[in-house]
């Protein structure tokens, strides 16, 4: 049986693997391999979070290919040097991979298919991310979508789901070529183990994914589209870093729902796999638009007065010590967990870019190193949005209050008592605002900030008024 490389990046799974299943239709038996090469990554190398998560689900991948008679071999970059090494010495006939979308990674494989196919090898590359490449959806005038709603519409008339592909119970194993290095000589493990936190709530891997996907099933879907808002109840799927380490499939996750649809969850499900076709348009803006992880989509933003960058408050920031009491419970939340819910993501967010004035790039910067779910196209979009500076952007003049977003979205105070534990036991009104009362406050939590780093008020209109000298 002749050989055929296969070349783990982001996804790591072996179920609705476009790449292995086709080495296995070519007749090949697949040698699977990943190479670590981060400065390949441009400015965008993974960040200390997302390599924690790497780690555990590379070591997942091997056990998995193990228990099916395979093995995972890893190495160093670079990777064009190391591809064709591993292709004369394993003598493999092809190389298969599945599609990254990053602007850097975009150019560097293709650099890869051209040069191996000058070296007469069959290097073919796949869709394993996305329920539509990001350049088959245009627009009436063939151009690149900039507004969600009508995407999402083209999107849903066009839509043709994958039919989801279970990998064989057993793969050959070959034994020619470099067994690569250990996991650990990859450096991606925290040392020392900051991440120590991470691992109660979630298990990267394959078998991990697929048992959020049934715990979300059996429990969250069902109430979804309210319940996604509210960080006081685990109302959200958290299927994000799953979905960003390609663990799992977008389309098999679709058809899980869709077999479980019925009167009392259709429109969960709806408003769930909405939210996977923002994960869609992220891909498609990035594509399209590849210098927005750094530069505003909005041109007219670059004139915009961000305040001077103050270490002293970033890091209050940072460590959720900012005296408001939602933000510092989200900063808090990402700090243990490695993941923040969604809705307080743009709470904090707005925060920093709307109150404290600074420049969206900074919080992006913040995210890409502490989530777990880190993603380029996604952080991209969101911080963009936050800002106000991106395609289908919230306007800037819209300044989420940080108050009443918790008052509506966490109304018993819960989820700020959860991880600013000092405020506990504050009055539920006053852990919205415990500024309110600074002699209680100071009873209480004297350790906390007696009131915010920047006012509500004041920071609200100073970027309002800098809003309006940018119009």
């Amino acid at each position: 049986m002749a050989n055929g490389i296969v070349w783990f990046r982001n996804d790591l799974r072996l179920d609705d693997h476009p790449a292995l299943r086709a080495a296995l239709d070519a007749g090949l038996a697949p040698v699977c391999v990943y190479i670590h090469a981060p400065d390949e990554e441009g400015d965008w190398a993974p960040g200390a979070a997302s390599n924690a998560w790497r780690h555990r689900s590379l070591a997942a991948l091997d056990a998995e290919l193990r228990r099916r008679g395979a093995r995972l071999r890893l190495f160093h970059g670079p990777t064009l040097p190391t591809l064709r090494t591993l292709v004369q010495t394993c003598e493999a006939e092809a190389v298969f991979w599945n599609r990254r979308y990053e602007p850097a990674a975009e150019q560097r494989d293709a650099r890869i298919k051209r040069a191996l196919r000058e070296d007469g090898i069959r290097a073919d590359s796949h869709n394993g991310a996305l329920l539509f490449e990001p350049w088959e959806l245009r627009t009436g005038q063939d151009g690149p979508y900039k507004v969600f709603t009508p995407f999402w519409r083209k999107a849903l008339t066009q839509w043709q789901p994958a039919v989801p592909w279970t990998a064989p119970r057993t793969l050959p194993d070959v034994d020619a070529g470099p067994a690569g290095v250990p996991l650990d000589d990859l450096l991606l493990a925290a040392t020392p183990a900051w991440d120590r936190g991470f691992w109660p709530m979630w298990s990267p891997g394959e078998a991990g994914a697929h048992e959020a996907l049934e715990v979300f099933e059996d429990g969250a879907l069902r109430g979804y589209r309210a319940g996604r808002d509210r960080p006081d109840q685990a109302g959200t799927s958290r299927l994000s870093p799953h979905l960003h380490f390609g663990e799992i499939a977008p389309w098999r996750i679709v058809a899980a729902l869709e077999s479980a649809r019925d009167a009392g969850n259709a429109a969960d499900i709806d408003a769930y796999v909405r939210e996977l076709g923002w994960r869609e348009f992220a891909h498609h803006l990035l594509h399209h638009f590849p210098k927005t992880p750094a530069e505003d989509f909005n041109p007219r933003f670059a004139s915009f007065q961000w305040e001077r960058r103050d270490g002293r408050r970033i890091e209050a920031w940072r460590r959720g010590l900012t005296g408001v009491p939602i933000v510092d419970a989200g900063m808090r939340e990402l700090w243990h967990l490695g993941w923040m819910h969604n809705r307080v993501r743009m709470i904090v967010g707005s925060y920093l870019c709307k109150h404290m004035r600074l420049h969206w790039r900074e919080g992006a910067r913040w995210f890409w190193d502490t989530l777990v779910d880190a993603d380029l196209a996604n952080n991209s979009l969101g911080w963009q949005w936050i800002g106000g500076t991106g395609a289908d952007a919230a306007p800037y003049f819209r300044i989420f209050n940080p108050v009443t977003q918790a008052e509506k979205f966490d109304p018993r105070g819960e989820y700020i008592a959860s991880w600013v534990p000092e405020l506990a036991d504050l009055p539920v009104p006053l852990r919205f605002a415990p500024w309110r009362d600074p002699d209680l406050l100071a009873a209480v939590a004297p350790d906390y900030p007696r009131a915010p780093i920047v006012g509500l008020e004041a920071g609200r209109d100073a970027a309002l008024a800098a809003y309006r000298d940018t119009r």
